[in-house]
């Protein structure tokens, strides 16, 4: 009985009357195909290949393994004459989580079809399968199909609503599904979180983590909360929530593992705590590439490249195999640096690590090269290109023609990227000025005439000021806020007080 373990050798050799709950207590301790496989055949054997509960162990042991062994598990499931709807949540379960997720679709449809009623278990891991699939339509059918079941505010089945409508970034009903539920546990603070944090709404990320924090019934936060709402903050650049939730993880103890870690790396680094973030990288034990990747991109962002590379050595000599992220992070810290050839080096490196070129890694190259003032050797590069140039391959030849005043170039990547992002105002803006820094004001004003014409809006630029675990946004003569007449009175009062101290600091110096 080779490849089975010393245990299950041992349960086999027991003369005890094999039930179900024998075949039940051999397969938990089974952990491998073979193992699963040896006690498959002895349940066969024993005749117990109809009971449910054997039956749904047998598929709960199969299907996490993948591949053969997710037939293995259907055949088992499609074998039973009468599946209970916990052989069905099991079948849809391993599919939800391993794939092919629209097979999960499929088996639920069925089970519907045979006239079994799904339960409080079933709906979360359908729902899981419709966010995996992106069949938004197929999940608000399946919302349905738990109203119906008078399980719509069911705390599982409505946590899975929750992180099944923002999967499909659609925000505003995941809210709703949310502020619904009526008695939240962490799981659903967590889920809405993330959903906000993914999703790009990252004021509203933070402010609903600060009410979760008064919410008596949840009991703190925990190890998930922190790795959805780090996110948050940090591209908040928030260094007092960072410097709390640092705290809050010593003091109760919970540690920094690679989840937590990256996310504090990256918050520090996004608030200029090159330091920090490095002394958050060395308490980590288990690094794996995600935290290595932040604190490369920690150090290329704040110009410290040659640290990045030493980093970078210092991964491979670890064993880890760099991926398409560590590369873009080096080749940005290259960008950054203005080194050309390392860059360039590193580039053909990624061959040998037997990692796919995106589109971002020559939009790198290209940024390098337009640096250097190469612009002919930038365009050879894009023509050489094995894959199609995208927006950020031109976005960035249209920025080194802008550093570099080569308006020729500069309209011929314009033209591409009016094709490839039409509606990034930026692009048209940048054409805009080069043709009023060279003298051309018809071409500058037919420019910004099809921005008005195609109602291409461009982002407005703000100012964030952190107020009372909060952040208030403003902009350039911005009069949106409730209190707009005492702002600007208060700016004017500021501003005659301190034209008074400079006036009297020249006089008492003259």
């Amino acid at each position: 009985m080779r490849g089975v373990s010393r245990r299950v050798q041992q349960i086999l050799g027991l003369k005890r009357h094999k039930d179900s709950f024998y075949y039940t207590d051999l397969l938990h301790i089974c952990k491998t195909a073979d193992s699963i496989s040896k006690a498959h055949a002895q349940v066969v054997v024993g005749g117990h290949e109809q009971d449910p509960f054997v039956a749904a162990k047998l598929i709960d042991n199969y299907t996490p393994l993948g591949g053969p062994n997710l037939d293995r598990a259907r055949k088992v499931f499609d074998n039973l004459s009468e599946p209970d709807v916990f052989c069905w949540n099991v079948v849809i379960k391993g599919y939800a989580n391993v794939g092919p997720f629209g097979e999960a679709l499929k088996v639920y449809d069925a089970m519907r079809w045979c006239g079994t009623n799904p339960n409080r278990y079933t709906f979360p891991f359908v729902l899981k399968a419709c966010g995996a699939e992106g069949a938004s339509q197929k999940g608000q059918v399946i919302h349905g199909h738990a109203v119906k079941c008078g399980l719509d505010l069911d705390l599982f089945v409505g946590n899975a609503l929750v992180a099944f409508y923002a999967k499909c970034q659609d925000i505003e009903v995941s809210r709703k599904v949310f502020d619904e539920i009526p008695h939240r546990d962490i799981v659903s603070w967590n889920s809405m979180i993330s959903g906000y944090t993914v999703n790009g709404y990252v004021d509203d990320a933070i402010l609903l983590f600060y009410d979760m924090l008064r919410d008596e019934g949840v009991g703190g936060p925990d190890h998930a909360t922190f790795v959805t709402v780090l996110p948050a903050f940090a591209q908040a650049a928030d260094i007092h929530a960072g410097y709390w939730i640092h705290c809050y993880i010593v003091k109760t103890g919970m540690g920094i593992d690679s989840a937590v870690g990256s996310g504090l790396i990256l918050l520090y680094s996004n608030c200029g705590y090159v330091s920090m973030a490095r002394a958050i990288f060395d308490k980590i034990s288990d690094r794996n590439i995600i935290v290595w990747s932040a604190i490369i991109r920690c150090y290329g962002t704040h110009g410290l490249a040659q640290e990045a590379l030493s980093l970078f050595r210092q991964l491979v000599e670890a064993g880890l195999r760099p991926d398409g992220i560590v590369f873009l992070c080096l080749l940005s810290a290259c960008s950054h640096a203005g080194l050309l050839e390392l860059g360039r080096h590193l580039f053909r490196t990624m061959e040998t690590y037997e990692v796919a070129t995106s589109e971002a890694h020559y939009a790198c190259i290209v940024d390098l090269l337009g640096r250097a003032g190469d612009l002919e050797k930038a365009v050879e590069f894009i023509q050489s290109m094995p894959i199609q140039p995208g927006k950020n391959v031109y976005g960035a030849l249209l920025g080194a023609c802008r550093i570099h005043k080569n308006m020729e170039l500069a309209e011929l990547a314009a033209e591409k990227l009016f094709v490839l992002d039409p509606d990034n105002a930026g692009r048209y803006v940048i054409l805009a000025q080069m043709f009023e820094d060279a003298g051309r004001w018809q071409d500058a004003a037919r420019v910004r005439k099809i921005v008005k014409e195609k109602e291409i809006k461009k982002p407005i630029g703000y100012s964030s000021v952190e107020l009372e675990s909060g952040h208030q946004k403003f902009g350039v003569n911005d009069e949106t806020h409730l209190h707009t007449t005492q702002i600007f009175q208060t700016l004017l009062s500021l501003d005659r007080v301190m034209g008074i101290e400079t006036r009297m600091q020249c006089d008492s110096i003259f």
